[in-house]
């Protein structure tokens, strides 16, 4: 169903062409106000504002919930066309901004600015047709009267510049009885005035316009105490004078047949600083190459990306370079399509700035648009020339100017990825990325100089660095230092060190040379929803994000989010680099977050971090219960926040490809949480990615995890808590070989446990105290401890739990060569285990009875169990415990006198110890790998 909502005269809605009725004067009061701001949301208290100011009723957010409801009962007919959300903060009416007569009315005015004459005075009068008497009749709410007296003052403006048009046109005479009317209304607006007095003049009465001015100057005088502004002075001065640049000139004669047609050669000059992108030059060239040939189509390539890439540069600079293959001519245009301004060039405007180049008079111009179209299809017809069509703000845009000859090729520049050219004209779509560190380096020097560049190289890296690639910002920067060339570059460099500063520094004071003003443009030309899309992505924590954590971030459905996000991805401000994830540039991501903070309020940027934490915490805890299932028994999570979701996962090759591609925005949503002081989320987010890490042996990762959810257990207080943290910071210390903070976290893990009354945690800490133990060399302290653990699980009636205790005993009696009782111990642990079907404790217990074989001159045998324990190992994704069993496949090959297989087991565990960054594991191996005999073990590379 159609709906047209009407603003300007009585607040009207029509579906279908039959008006509906949309309740009392306060009601449609509500309308009104989420129409003016149509698809923005508008909170609560502001709304409030807008339609009671102080005189609200009590209750009023009941009353304003009742009116919403009703109105969206009275649309619900038109559900299709137009909703009334609630979103975070507030209220959104979202709708075609067409069906609104007032944004109708100021979209038609944005076109008629562009155009020419007779176009604009038609798009002029469309708009100024759709006012049916002022706006929101009868309101009469302070914000309504101050944005009914807004809107006089627009319409008046349009008024002015049809009536300069038509001034332009010769219609002074017919002009004459409204400008009459008009001046009486507005007694004072010199520009009004002078339209009257022009018009006057024109059509003989430069008597009366004289007089007319006497008058205005000596009101202004009594009145105001002032003169007239200087532009109606001159004017004044030219009517006194009969300034023959008052009439207007005489149509100019058409060119006589046969005249011959300028060359035109429209192209700006060629960028100085263009530097690198030789691929794509080569695919340009390539492109050419194809030009022109038998049966074919116009050649078109269309060369897409964010602001400040750098596309016109390229356009131009491989447009100067194959000049010569252009004899017939290059047109050009600007089309405005980012322009700061907001004014884009409309294709009408466009070909006729080709005609005039063309050399067509003037007086033979068609004045049918499609009729210029053609004239100038025409006319580049067999010819061999280049159009460059830049800066276009879509692909309609663009094809209303591709001329249709073969022998034609066509350059089009967009931030929008043109799809319908391609669909639809067989473009080639090319689009930039970031320069290389070589074209990068390479475009400062160019700029600075040799001498300047050399002499300090570290600050050059430390500028190209917050760059990140962009050559818009690249240039900025050396524009700046060039501005100061006895500066030192460091001082800059510090400058763009500070990243809520950094782009003020990246401002060489224009429009044009401004990486914030380059992003504004692109932000302007994203509808509502994926500019809101754009600024909580540039707020997430991580160096990339995935679609479903979007999702959460926003609080939106799956298909709104794709759409959003593909809006963003064809406006290059989001890189889908591969399927389902998105990233941003460094300064791009910057400018996002600069825009959250103006454009949304606090309390929805807190909601989305919760919401996103939020996301990240459940997913983790649900897959972390696949991995790891007896490790979350006690760890209760509340629900997620409103509008959060969960990942679903199944299956461990799933949940460990999903821990491998989140564990870094796991670590930055923890990070994030512990900067909001989200204390609970921060702890059990490092409980929920411990198990990971631990398998992944990512030690560093792993260090910073338990530090900071450490801080977050102490802050809560809470013993157990507290038990849990320091006992797993406690045994990553000791896998990193910090021995003394090791036993110090256990110890007070041991304490807080016991101060806790929890017995299952006293025994875990006795396991990880003896682990620290034996990392030291101490094992009879450590068995002492794991006999502590095996008499406290077996307390708690845990046959798992027990289990795990006695494969600890049994590796430790073990190494103290009571190898009887160890496989005993072992045996029994890995029947459990079996029996449970818990395959992390039979790995494990395995690797024991594999150093127990090894360690009674059994080899076979604990190569059996060793290969047993590596094949579980890789199944559950434990990295850390799979090198350490390859690590032992070699010593027993090694002492089979097996060289070749013993090296070959050896690279394969010092490559993954060199993966962890387990550097002391790493250099034992490349010690063993040097014994043995000369061409064993070839190609390890250390």
């Amino acid at each position: 169903m159609a709906v047209e909502f009407g603003l300007l005269g009585t607040i009207e809605v029509r579906v279908d062409g039959r008006a509906a009725d949309v309740g009392h004067l306060r009601q449609r009061c509500v309308l009104a106000a989420l129409l003016v701001d149509a698809n923005r949301v508008i909170p609560v208290d502001e709304l409030i504002d807008r339609v009671w100011a102080g005189r609200a009723p009590q209750r009023v957010r009941g009353t304003l919930y009742g009116y919403l409801s009703r109105l969206r009962q009275t649309l619900e007919a038109a559900a299709e066309e137009v909703r009334i959300a609630r979103q975070p903060g507030g209220y959104i009416l979202e709708v075609d901004a067409a069906a609104v007569d007032l944004h109708r009315f100021r979209d038609l005015v944005a076109q008629a600015r562009t155009g020419g004459n007779d176009q604009a005075a038609a798009l002029m009068g469309r708009a100024l047709g759709l006012w049916r008497g002022e706006p929101f009749a009868t309101v009469d709410t302070p914000w309504f009267c101050d944005l009914r007296h807004a809107l006089a003052r627009e319409r008046l403006s349009v008024e002015l510049d049809c009536t300069d048009i038509r001034l332009r046109s010769g219609l002074h005479g017919e002009l004459l009885p409204a400008l009459t009317t008009q001046v009486e209304q507005h007694p004072l607006d010199e520009r009004l005035i002078g339209q009257f007095m022009l018009a006057l003049y024109r059509s003989g009465r430069a008597a009366d316009a004289l007089t007319f001015y006497q008058g205005l100057r000596r009101r202004l005088a009594e009145e105001l105490g002032t003169d007239p502004g200087l532009p109606l002075q001159q004017l004044h001065q030219q009517i006194l004078t009969a300034d023959p640049a008052l009439t207007l000139p005489k149509p100019e004669p058409a060119s006589r047949t046969g005249a011959p047609a300028p060359v035109p050669r429209q192209l700006p000059g060629r960028p100085q600083w263009f530097t690198g992108r030789e691929l794509q030059l080569a695919e340009l060239a390539k492109a050419l190459d194809s030009a022109g040939d038998p049966g074919g189509t116009v050649v078109i390539s269309a060369i897409g990306g964010g602001g400040g890439i750098g596309k016109t540069w390229l356009a131009l600079h491989w447009a100067h370079h194959n000049i010569d293959r252009f004899p017939d001519g290059q047109l050009y245009v600007d089309l405005h399509g980012f322009d700061p301004s907001g004014e884009t060039v409309a294709p009408a405007a466009a070909v006729r700035g080709f005609l005039d180049a063309l050399g067509v008079d003037s007086g033979s111009v068609p004045v049918d648009v499609q009729a210029q179209i053609g004239m100038y299809r025409s006319l580049v017809e067999g010819k061999r020339m280049l159009v460059v069509l830049d800066n276009a703000a879509d692909a309609e845009q663009a094809a209303a100017l591709l001329p249709g000859s073969a022998t034609c090729t066509v350059l089009v520049t967009s931030r929008r990825r043109l799809a319908g050219l391609t669909i639809a004209h067989g473009a080639r779509m090319l689009t930039l990325d970031v320069l290389t560190d070589t074209e990068a380096w390479e475009l400062m020097r160019r700029h600075l100089g040799e001498d300047r560049a050399a002499a300090d190289p570290e600050a050059i890296a430390a500028l190209l660095e917050h760059c990140a690639g962009l050559p818009l910002a690249i240039s900025v920067v050396a524009a700046r230092a060039a501005t100061h060339p006895d500066f030192p570059l460091a001082v800059l460099a510090e400058e763009l060190q500070n990243e809520s500063a950094r782009l003020d520094a990246l401002d060489a004071g224009d429009l044009t040379s401004s990486v914030r003003a380059a992003f504004t443009v692109s932000y302007r030309a994203l509808t509502v929803g994926a500019a809101e899309v754009f600024r909580l992505v540039g707020l997430a924590p991580g160096p990339e994000i995935g679609l479903t954590a979007v999702g959460s971030l926003v609080a939106r459905p799956a298909t709104a989010v794709r759409a959003a996000l593909k809006e963003l991805e064809n406006a290059h401000l989001v890189r889908q680099f591969v399927r389902g994830r998105y990233r941003m540039h460094d300064l791009v991501r910057l400018y996002a977050a600069e825009r959250a903070g103006h454009d949304q309020s606090e309390a929805s940027r807190q909601q989305a971090m919760r919401r996103l934490t939020d996301f990240y915490l459940h997913t983790t805890y649900a897959g972390d219960r696949i991995l790891s299932p007896l490790r979350h028994q006690s760890l209760e999570l509340g629900l997620p926040s409103d509008g959060s979701t969960v990942e679903l996962l199944s299956g461990q090759k799933e949940v460990l490809t999903w821990f491998r591609t989140e564990q870094a925005c796991v670590l930055a949503a923890q990070r994030l949480a512990a900067e909001q002081g989200w204390d609970v989320l921060v702890w059990q987010l490092a409980w929920v990615l411990d198990g990971f890490l631990w398998r992944q042996g990512r030690l560093h990762d792993h260090v910073t995890l338990w530090r900071t959810g450490l801080a977050a257990a102490e802050r809560l207080g809470v013993a157990n808590i507290r038990a849990r943290a320091h006992r797993r910071l406690g045994h990553v210390c000791a896998r990193t070989g910090n021995h003394d903070d090791a036993l110090e976290h256990t110890r007070l893990a041991l304490a807080f446990a016991e101060q806790a009354g929890d017995v299952a945690e006293q025994a875990r800490a006795h396991d990880v105290i003896a682990w620290a133990w034996a990392k030291q060399g101490d094992d009879r302290q450590a068995l002492t401890h794991v006999r502590h653990t095996l008499r406290l699980q077996r307390m708690a009636d845990d046959p798992l739990a027990e289990a795990n205790a006695l494969n600890a005993v049994g590796w430790y009696e073990a190494r103290l060569d009571n190898h009887e009782q160890a496989l005993a111990d072992c045996e029994q642990a890995l029947a459990i285990h079996r029996h449970h079907a818990f395959p992390d404790g039979e790995a494990c217990t395995l690797d024991s009875l594999g150093y127990i074989a090894h360690s009674s001159g059994r080899h076979p045998q604990a190569l059996a169990y060793y290969r047993q324990a590596h094949t579980l190992f890789q199944k559950l994704g434990n990295n850390y415990e799979e090198a350490n069993t390859l690590a032992h496949i070699g010593d027993v090959h090694h002492a089979l006198g097996q060289h070749d297989q013993a090296g070959q087991s050896w690279q394969q565990a010092a490559s993954l110890y060199k993966m962890q960054h387990r550097e002391d594991d790493a250099k034992q191996l490349r010690d063993k790998l040097r014994t043995l005999k000369p061409g064993s073990a070839q190609g390890y590379g250390g």
